[in-house]
Parts: structure tokens; sequence; C-alpha cells
């Protein structure tokens, strides 16, 4: 039987011009941990429900991920080898699919009205999947990397 261990970590930052940043919150992430993987005849999904928030009227932001990879990409590494994921974002909490992100590339148009600090509720999910086209193909080893989850106002 082969056995693959894989780990992601998600980091954030929130950006914005300095009169828009503090009308961005998010709140809510956190390590996303697949653990010691032994079936790969499937994709491996791992969603978070979190607080994503803006102030500004329409509560309009923009979201932009980035990995751990070369030139942003989306990859978690075990030194030599590198190991694909996906993002994909939701503007609904509790979702196991949703837009997919392209790394660096902003996904602008996202709205939120609920104040969800306010309210200690969630609103959005960051979803990340390992495709089991990929898992089949990976060399046994501790896979790691990271996420940059960055929210602008627009």
């Amino acid at each position: 039987m082969r056995r693959l261990a894989a780990a992601a970590a998600l980091a954030l930052a929130a950006a914005a011009t300095p009169a828009g940043a503090q009308s961005v919150q998010v709140s809510g992430l956190s390590d996303v941990a697949f653990g010691t993987i032994t079936g790969f005849g499937a994709d491996l999904v791992r969603s978070q429900s979190i607080c994503a928030y803006s102030g500004l009227l329409g509560g309009r932001y923009t979201v932009t991920a980035s990995g751990s990879g070369a030139g942003g990409a989306f990859t978690l590494s075990n030194g030599a080898a590198v190991l694909p994921y996906e993002v994909q974002w939701s503007n609904s909490a509790g979702q196991s699919s949703g837009t997919g992100l392209t790394a660096n590339v902003p996904l602008a148009g996202q709205t939120m009205l609920l104040s969800c600090p306010v309210l200690q509720a969630t609103n959005t999910s960051l979803i990340v999947i390992l495709r089991a086209a990929s898992l089949s193909t990976a060399t046994a080893g501790n896979f790691t990397g990271t996420l940059t989850v960055i929210l602008s106002a627009n």
C-alpha cells in the first residue's frame, strides 16, 4: 500500500488602499491538513467556512490567492517533488465547491453585506482540492505549502 502524507498551511493578508483597508475584514482561516493519504481514486476536498466582509457601499471586495510554488503556483512540496492543488471560493458558508481561483489573478465582483464579526457567523467558503490524478502520480513523502489569500476593497 502506497502512503502519502500531505499538509497545507494557509496564511492570510488583508490588503487595500489605506482608507479601504479598514473596510475589509476576514476571520476564521485555519491550516488545512490532509493527513496520511492512502486512497488515490478520488479527489480530496477540504473546505472551511470563514468570515469575509467589506464595509464599503455594496459590500464589494476582490479576492486574490497565491501559493508557495514558483510564481505563486498552488503547489505543495516535499523538497524535490511538487503536488498541485486547486483553490475555490464561494460566497456561501458550508460549500464544497465554488469559483476556481487562478494564482495571482484577482476575482473581482465579490459582495457581502453580512457583518459576520458582529453576528459571529460565517458567510464564505475557502475550498482546497487535491485531485486524484495528481495524487496517483505523487511520490511518497510529507508535502507542505503556504496559501496566501488577500481581500481588497473595490
